[in-house]
């Protein structure tokens, strides 16, 4: 069983057509089609079931794809580890982040650590909490940012980076728009505008408003941080959001109010795998990302 042939099973599976996936190859038909026939003889089993001009995968073939998957990602990190090893400062990093810190504080660490390691080079994820920590567990993400950060997850390592609280956003009309401050059950009566079920930033919010003593009425859902903060802007509903996403770009008419009851806040962290040492170039970015926050918490 040779690499090649599990690389040309894998693609025709994701393709499942033989001269497409031949095209993306860029070989001929007739050498993939006789690779996979080589690999299907060794295995002694039919992995492809011919649909007129296109293939399916058997029930065999599904299962040796899911292996094929892992052990062709198992052989690309080792070479890409022996690669870093050689030379730490072009390897390349991929990094997991949710959207609510996207827009501040990454760029700001990634540039400031380009000053120093110009030649790394950087794949970015944007990816829900549950995405995040599972990229981390299956080695398809190197470190990830997260928040808040999990806590005793045995197969990831996590660090504290900051705590943030969360604040109260009104479009500037509102009529609690002049309070300095508010518990948060003074907005038991307005429409909420959310993100979706699944993203861990609405699970504070309704789990801050159940403490307050109240469920929120959630009319209005987005993914997107600037979508919702419009959505706000225009006096359609109120939303809770934590203090980062509200660096810079804010909407006019948009007011940021304090909470005070409950506490609502999180921590947002950096997490690593458990399983396995990082590699010189992604350790060179975990102390600097470390290293930077403590500079950071020094002066405030």
């Amino acid at each position: 069983m040779e690499l090649r042939q599990l690389r040309y099973f894998v693609e025709v599976a994701r393709i499942e057509h033989f001269s497409k996936a031949a095209e993306s190859l860029h070989i001929a038909q007739s050498a993939l089609s006789r690779q996979v026939g080589l690999l299907e003889k060794e295995l002694g089993v039919e992995l492809f079931e011919r649909e007129g001009r296109n293939v399916k995968l058997t029930f065999i073939g599904k299962m040796f794809l899911e292996q094929a998957i892992l052990a062709l990602k198992a052989v690309d990190n080792a070479s890409r580890l022996v690669e870093e090893y050689l030379e730490p400062e072009r390897g390349i990093i991929r990094i997991g982040f949710p959207s609510s810190i996207a827009s501040s504080m990454l760029p700001s660490i990634i540039s400031a650590f380009k000053k120093e390691h110009p030649d790394v080079r950087f794949h970015l994820k944007q990816a829900s909490y549950d995405t995040l920590t599972e990229g981390i567990k299956k080695r398809e993400i190197d470190l990830a940012f997260i928040g808040p950060v999990p806590a005793n997850d045995p197969e990831l390592h996590a660090h504290i980076l900051f705590s943030e609280n969360f604040l109260a956003m009104l479009s500037d009309t509102h009529s609690l728009a002049e309070f300095e401050s508010l518990s948060l059950n003074q907005l038991e009566p307005e429409p909420f505008v959310l993100f979706p079920e699944g993203f861990m930033l609405r699970q504070i919010v309704v789990d801050a408003c159940v403490q307050a003593g109240f469920q929120p009425s959630i009319p209005y859902e987005g993914e997107d941080l600037d979508a919702i903060k419009g959505l706000v802007s225009s006096g359609i509903g109120v939303t809770l959001l934590p203090e980062t996403t509200l660096f810079g770009n804010l909407p006019e008419g948009l007011k940021k109010i304090k909470i005070t009851y409950p506490d609502v806040k999180r921590s947002v962290g950096l997490i690593i795998p458990k399983n396995r040492k990082l590699s010189p170039s992604e350790n060179l970015f975990y102390e600097f990302v470390l290293e930077y926050f403590r500079h950071l918490n020094m002066w405030t």
